[in-house]
């Protein structure tokens, strides 16, 4: 993958996460609501190193051009990240390659729908993906939402290992020819 870009919407600007975003992530990422449908491989409880270790995480893989991770910020509002959104190509066998959360202080507004349109969008235009793979728990039924309205397609369900335990996971596919025909419409 490319250095990972800034990207903006009408009411964020998503930039790559750098060093001095992991206390801000401690503080936001550790609670419930956020991790419960997160991948099992999270430690929970959240560790105090947590956040320093994730981040050094996302450093070494955007070096390398492995993923992009985006720190959320809105244009008005705290000035630190509220959540954070991934992207990596498809590795044929996952079938995932975009993850975020969001603190549940801002959902509820969209915010996370407009950050995953952008992401969406950068990699159909900008890196020329012919899909994006998508998955998320059955009962996480906001980020079902997300891939609905973006227009993705259920492929199929199996189990997921979640920091909540093991659960139904509904896979999409979203298709670059359907998301470009939708945004013209």
């Amino acid at each position: 993958m490319p250095p990972t870009p800034v990207l903006h919407t009408p009411r964020l600007v998503l930039r790559p996460v750098r060093s001095k975003d992991a206390p801000v992530i401690q503080r936001r990422f550790p609670q419930w609501e956020v991790v419960r449908w997160l991948n099992a491989k999270i430690p929970w409880p959240y560790p105090a190193d947590g956040a320093a270790t994730y981040v050094a995480t996302c450093l070494e893989e955007m070096a390398r051009g492995a993923k992009s991770h985006w720190a959320i910020v809105p244009k008005k509002g705290p000035a630190d990240l509220i959540g954070i959104i991934d992207l990596w190509p498809d590795d044929g066998a996952s079938r995932d390659q975009r993850g975020f959360w969001l603190d549940p202080a801002f959902q509820g507004q969209g915010l996370m729908t407009e950050a995953a349109d952008r992401v969406t969008d950068y990699a159909f235009r900008q890196l020329g993906w012919p899909c994006l793979w998508l998955s998320n728990a059955q009962e996480n039924l906001a980020s079902r939402r997300i891939k609905e309205k973006q227009g993705a397609q259920l492929v199929d369900i199996m189990i997921g290992r979640y920091v909540g335990g093991e659960t139904s996971q509904m896979v999409w596919q979203l298709m670059r020819e359907d998301w470009v025909g939708r945004q013209a419409a």
